[in-house]
């Protein structure tokens, strides 16, 4: 698939920004446990990498997916913690306001988020509701002129962080998948607290908080699109989180393909590079053509999302096989740099602890795969 200079444009200059304002300084970030600070953060939204998919007219980007996906590779070569970070806020939050959200709603919540003067997380995933979104139980009551949420999410990307929550919560119990209702809360309401931060093997420089909410009170302004369409607006951005996904996965494994290619040139072994040693050199081309692979099927994903067409299954496939070929891009890395590999003094085993969650994550592969069975039976 060949770009257009506009998207040629956008990829290098996102690499410009991630390779000189995030890559040298990520695992510095990770060793401090500091976070990202706070002008890296204002210069993403400076250059409108929080509202990629939301339209100028609202202060966004205006992107189509195949551009967000450009610019996703690029800032998880760098660092895939805070690329998840940038995308939560990008899409579902802004990308459900765009489509779902009231005038009021856009210019109180929307152009805030596309300008990147608030982040968004996704209150979705409980203890026993991951993938199956219909079984969750977080609760909002009825209660005068109010809504009362009451429940706990986990694995809430950005839950600590982020000002503005869209929140997945049952309003009918007797209504199954159309008793679900999203909502739209600041992260200072009342009621919304951090339990705790999760202790994760990667993905360090973007928090994943356990969040409770108790007695959260909202009025009706609050609500996203109608009562009863949470569970539809939940699932209707999927094909675009998995395409992100994706987009992060061939970003960390081209980061690791790099590192190893450029220790493989220098590393001398029996008096040449190891990588004229031909199991080293075999061991890179099997990298460089799963990377290729896993690329093009994002592309495609991403160009078919673009297009207006359904890129259900192209997602599925794309977030499989990328998010599994990352990790074994990233471990043959670390295999190709020995026992330097397993160090911190190489960049290889971060990028190894970050590609791991991304088969786990936006729907593990285990669903992905359902979803293409499902597919292929039904003959599309």
């Amino acid at each position: 698939m060949r770009l257009s200079d506009e998207q040629q444009a956008l990829r290098a200059g996102a690499r410009v920004f991630a390779q000189t304002e995030i890559a040298p300084h990520a695992a510095r970030w990770e060793r401090e446990q500091s976070g990202v600070p706070a002008g890296v953060l204002r210069d993403m939204a400076s250059l409108g990498y929080f509202g990629m998919l939301v339209p100028p007219v609202l202060g966004g980007s205006g992107l189509d997916m195949l551009s967000y996906a450009l610019v996703t590779e690029e800032f998880a070569a760098a660092d895939c913690g805070l690329t998840n970070l940038m995308n939560v806020s990008n899409s579902p939050v802004s990308t459900a306001l765009r489509d779902h959200g009231t005038a009021a709603q856009h210019a109180r919540w929307l152009a805030p988020l596309a300008r990147g003067e608030l982040r968004g997380c996704f209150l979705l995933t409980e203890s026993h509701a991951g993938s199956d979104a219909a079984a969750i139980t977080t609760r909002a009551q009825r209660r005068g002129e109010h809504w009362v949420l009451n429940g706990a999410k986990h694995f809430v990307t950005a839950g600590a962080s982020a000002q503005l929550a869209m929140i997945i919560a049952v309003t009918d119990t007797h209504a199954g998948k159309r008793g679900i209702t999203a909502f739209l809360a600041p992260t200072d309401t009342p009621g919304y607290r951090v339990a705790r931060l999760e202790d994760k093997l990667g993905h360090r420089n973007c928090d994943t908080a356990e969040v409770l909410l108790e007695d959260l009170e909202l009025d009706d302004h609050a609500v996203l699109g109608k009562v009863g369409d949470g569970y539809r607006i939940a699932l209707a951005y999927l094909e675009g989180g998995r395409i992100g996904v994706a987009a992060q996965a061939v970003g960390v494994a081209r980061a690791a393909l790099d590192a190893a290619l450029a220790y493989a040139r220098q590393r001398q072994t029996f008096g040449q590079a190891i990588i004229e040693h031909q199991a080293v050199g075999f061991r890179l081309a099997e990298m460089a053509t799963r990377l290729e692979a896993a690329r093009q099927l994002t592309w495609h994903a991403a160009a078919l999302a673009s297009a207006g067409e359904s890129a259900l299954m192209a997602a599925s496939m794309a977030k499989a096989f990328a998010t599994e070929s990352a990790e074994q891009v990233c471990s043959a890395a670390i295999q190709t740099l020995g026992g330097a590999g397993y160090t911190r003094e190489h960049s290889v085993e971060k990028y190894y602890r970050d590609a791991r969650v991304l088969s786990i994550y936006e729907g593990s592969n285990d669903i992905q795969n359902l979803v293409i069975a499902r597919a292929l039976a039904r003959g599309d």
